[in-house]
Order: structure tokens, then sequence, then C-alpha cells
């Protein structure tokens, strides 16, 4: 007789990620999972049993997680994240050990997630690794600290850099991300959905601006920066439809499985700034026209993932350079496959399945999976509902 799985999932129990998956289990014949949710595992009320599977979901579609993680009210505040990222590592580090001392498995490498969500040491890891990845001061776990606009300044101005991303270390879903730009007569200009109040509190916006006096952006850098800060070179990226294009490819267990193109008319391709899905069959055909492999594109993906093996699930931002024939990794997110209705690439041994069924039909091969789930979508359409994107542990597309 089969031993049917014990699952848990700890996320949000009325989020779309738990629904998702709750959907792929029912698909798949498959008992529903029990649910956790994130101020019980932070209010130390989680309690885990023998024999059971833990899998770790995305804390950022709670409001009441997101008030505890980064200890402020309002979640439309950029503020908070070094708080949130110390918070959260803590409690996937304690609960790891309640998961152990039960009895219990858990899916995923708490080790891996923490560095997953340092931008600095992700970009760090996937460099010694011989990944491509833009040009960064702030790699590593040995790289200078940023604190402030000053150290900003000094560092581009060693290492040559006229446009960069400047980016909270533990941030997501472009919440404090400033594309910068500098000229040789030294006038500055960023582009950012950072709002700054008049008190000089900073906002997520859903609205991308350009700030092109220094003293503005020096203040926000230096707001973001006791947070902590990662800085990259900012690619010029190949377009599509005349918008700069990028891609997010999910790879599971090492096989890239599912692909989306993104586009927009600003730095940022997240689809609550104004982003767009593009057309992937397009991009495959701007790259065999470059003279490149699609399969080599998804190979940079699949050699991002396996520098985190612990890891069963990624989300990679593929940055294609202009002409479509180089590639590089912008960053690896481990809650990464919120991607609603989009089914699996050709030959991926996940057509037919979403993210979330792609997910249980490798982690459970023996069970039957039907595509009733896909047929249609109650949850939530492509774009978020809410007003003000969440600013840490979620990935927007």
């Amino acid at each position: 007789m089969t031993v049917r799985p014990r699952l848990v999932v700890v996320g949000d129990p009325a989020g779309r990620r738990v629904a998702f998956f709750q959907d792929a289990l029912r698909s798949a014949g498959l008992p529903g999972a029990r649910v956790v949710s994130w101020p019980d595992v932070l209010g130390g009320r989680a309690r885990f049993a023998a024999g059971e599977t833990v899998r770790l979901d995305s804390p950022g579609e709670d409001p009441e997680a997101d008030r505890l993680l980064r200890g402020v009210d309002d979640p439309a505040r950029v503020e908070g994240s070094g708080r949130w990222y110390a918070r959260f590592t803590a409690a996937v580090a304690e609960l790891s050990g309640a998961v152990a001392e039960a009895g219990a498995s858990l899916v995923d490498d708490p080790g891996e997630l923490a560095v997953l969500f340092d931008k600095r040491l992700c970009h760090g890891r996937l460099r010694a690794a011989g990944v491509p990845v833009p040009e960064s001061p702030t790699s590593g776990p040995a790289a200078p600290a940023v604190g402030g606009w000053t150290d900003l300044r000094s560092l581009l101005d060693t290492a040559g850099l006229r446009r960069m991303f400047v980016k909270l270390a533990h941030g997501s879903s472009a919440s404090g991300v400033l594309a910068v730009e500098t000229n040789g007569a030294g006038r500055t200009q960023a582009t950012t959905s950072v709002e700054r109040g008049p008190d000089g509190r900073l906002f997520n916006s859903l609205r991308v601006r350009r700030y092109t006096s220094e003293r503005e952006i020096a203040a926000i850098v230096d707001a973001l920066a006791p947070d902590g800060l990662h800085v990259e070179r900012w690619l010029p990226k190949a377009t599509q439809d005349g918008r700069a294009a990028d891609l997010r490819v999910v790879v599971i267990d090492g096989r890239a499985t599912h692909a989306v193109v993104r586009t927009s008319r600003s730095p940022m391709t997240n689809l609550h700034l104004g982003g767009a899905r593009g057309d992937l069959a397009a991009a495959r055909a701007a790259i065999a026209a470059a003279g490149g492999r699609w399969e080599d594109a998804l190979g940079v993906c699949e050699r991002a993932a396996a520098a985190f093996p612990g890891t069963r699930c990624v989300g990679v931002d593929l940055l294609p350079a202009t002409g479509w024939r180089r590639f590089a990794v912008g960053e690896v997110n481990a809650f990464g496959d919120l991607l609603p209705r989009l089914t699996g690439l050709p030959g991926s041994g996940a057509e037919g399945l979403d993210t979330y069924a792609a997910q249980v039909a490798a982690q459970f091969p023996e069970a039957r999976l039907t595509h009733d789930h896909l047929t249609h979508d109650r949850h939530a359409p492509d774009r978020p509902t809410h007003a003000i994107p969440r600013t840490t542990g979620t990935s927007t597309t």
C-alpha cells in the first residue's frame, strides 16, 4: 500500500500561493496540506509532527507577517527590510530546529534561503560558481558596506560605473530599487518607484518617476542605506517591440521548466510597475537569429540554480544583452514561482502544468496530475490586486 504524504505548508492561509499549491495537490490526487501561518511561526506557536514534510512559502502576502517582520504599520513603507531579513532568517532557523526535533522534514535548506534573500551574498555565490552576473562592487561577504550616498559615489568612481542599479540587499518586487545614471559633467538622475514624503519617509508607489536632483537622490540612498544596499552595473537589455525585455525562468530540481518574457518602458519590468508579459516565441526567434541557442539561455539559469542545490525551486531573472546573444543572471528568487496560468516549456517534463503542479509532480512522481486547476483562474489575475506591493518576501513578476 502506498503511504500518502503528510504535508505542511508555511505561508499565508488566505493567499494565492497556498491556494495554488493546494489546487496542485488536489489535482495530483494527494491530500491537502496542513497550513501554518507565518504569524504563528513568528509567535512561537507553530508545531510539527513526526513524518510531516514541511514546505516554506513566502510571507509576503500576509500583512500581519509583514508588520511583525519589518516593524512598520504601513505596508507601503520601504524601510525595514534589514529588520525583516534578520527576523525572517532567525525564524526559519528556529523553525528548522523544531521540524527536525519533531521528526519531520523540511523541503528546502534554511542556509541557502538566507543567501537567496541577501542580494550581495547571492551575487557573490553566483559569481564564484562561474555564472555570468553584472559587475558589482558589493558582491560577496567581504565586500564593503554602503553607508550612504558618499560611500556609493566613492565606490562607483573606483569601479568606473556610470549606469548602475542600487537595490535593497533584502528587498523584492522592485522595492527601493533605483536605476542611477551619471554623465561626464557629473549630473545624476535616478529612475525609481520610491516616493519620498515631506518628512523624509520612503514609500513604494505604483508610478515610476525620475529624480534629477543629486540632493534628492542622495537623500533617498541615505535613507535606504541602514537596511543594506547592493549595487550592480546596469546592463543594456535586449528589446521587444521597443520595450526593454528580460525573462523569469523557473528551475525545478535543476531543470528549467517555465519561462516568461517581461517587457517595460522603464528599467523595472515588474508587472505592478507597468511591465507586461512579452512574446516568448519571439524571444526564442530573436536568440536564434542572433546565432544563439535557447537551450544555452536556459542552461545559464540551470547553472544559477545549481549554486543552491538544497533548494528545489527557484525563479531566475535572466537578463538578455542587446541583440539577444549574451545573457547574465540578475537575481535568483527563493519564491519566484508565482506565475498564474503559465504552463511548462516543451520538452521540460512540465508540459501542461503550472509551476505549483510541476513542483508537486517532481516531488511526488507517482502521483497522477490532472489539469482541472488550469481551466479557471478564480484566485487572481496576472496583475496584483492590491494597491501597493509588499516590499520583501515575495517576488512579483
